[in-house]
């Protein structure tokens, strides 16, 4: 499987295809049927009248521009991520490398209000902008959520936003931040952030209009996303496939560096209680659909997944006997 790697991208194939984009303000059965049918088909699909206002977008990209704007002494102070904080090249614990930098930020509002002293100059400014963001897309992935639920026809449309609702949600916020790398050949991309999938839930991601993100249908295959600034993108995690019984599937992405201009991207990471038990809704377990997934808790898939490569396929670990 690929991980981040330091050599350009050369003869990998790229197909461009037209990804699902989902109204969000049209009928809201056909929007839960379209929703259903991309996570089934994609495990990936973009929104439109999200509800985010653009000046919450703005405060908060401007916020993060300004702290990777800073000479790498003044950022490094905000670090290392242990989890959280500013952290250069490394991605995760185990060898994994890109060409990337990056904040990670605790959703909790207490800790965020506590630890925003590194990362800039205005501290209750940024503090002010990343909670305000936050919330604004934690309500978005919640909306998406209850959709999903009932286009699935599960009778409590909320077994699923209710783990990100939760005050003990282990929800995260990511910033990641790829400078500009020109290729000696002048026409290669390096690879910022290697192939994986998020073991969260549900993932609500938005860039700054500069392209590189790519999800993977089929080995070997990438298709680019183009940056649309009046959306966001939405990627299925590892814990709602298991939490679907396989329906919907956890998307392989990842994200190339522009030769010429910076990407920024921000990603709210919705997921559970770490106490919390991830199993499907007994209507999505049939005898013609039996459990794929011995049930487990975020906690323990959590643990594992830290215990991996970037792009080491975790869900295999948890399947039942039957499924196998």
């Amino acid at each position: 499987m690929v991980v981040a790697s330091p050599n350009p991208i050369r003869s990998e194939s790229v197909r461009n295809i037209e990804l699902p984009v989902i109204d969000l303000l049209a009928e809201r059965s056909k929007v839960s049927s379209l929703i259903v049918t991309a996570c089934e088909q994609y495990g990936f699909f973009q929104v439109i009248n999200h509800g985010v206002s653009e000046d919450t977008i703005a405060q908060m990209e401007q916020q993060g521009l300004s702290f990777f704007t800073k000479p790498v002494c003044e950022k490094q102070r905000a670090g290392p991520a242990t989890p959280f904080g500013y952290g250069r090249r490394n991605i995760g614990f185990n060898g994994d490398v890109g060409e990337v930098e990056y904040l990670l930020l605790d959703t909790n509002p207490l800790s965020l209000s506590q630890g925003s002293y590194p990362f800039s100059n205005d501290p209750k400014m940024f503090s002010s902008a990343v909670r305000g963001y936050m919330e604004a897309v934690k309500g978005l992935a919640c909306e998406i959520l209850d959709q999903m639920a009932e286009g699935l026809r599960v009778h409590d449309s909320s077994v699923f936003s209710r783990m990100i609702r939760a005050v003990e949600s282990d929800s995260i916020f990511r910033l990641n931040h790829y400078p500009p790398i020109l290729c000696k050949d002048n026409s290669n991309t390096e690879v910022g952030f290697g192939e994986h999938t998020d073991p969260q839930i549900l993932t609500i991601l938005r860039s700054n209009g500069v392209g590189g993100l790519q999800i993977s249908l089929s080995d070997g295959v990438w298709v680019p996303v183009p940056p649309d600034p009046t959306a966001f993108c939405v990627n299925v995690g590892d814990a709602l496939q298991a939490m679907t019984n396989g329906r919907f599937m956890s998307v392989r992405h990842r994200a190339l560096t522009n030769p010429f201009k910076p990407r920024m991207s921000m990603a709210y990471f919705g997921a559970p209680p770490l106490h919390a038990w991830l199993t499907p809704p007994a209507e999505l377990v049939t005898q013609h659909n039996p459990l794929l997934y011995r049930p487990f808790t975020w906690g323990e898939f959590k643990n594992t997944s830290y215990s991996l490569r970037l792009g080491d396929n975790r869900l295999h670990l948890f399947k039942t006997r039957n499924s196998e």
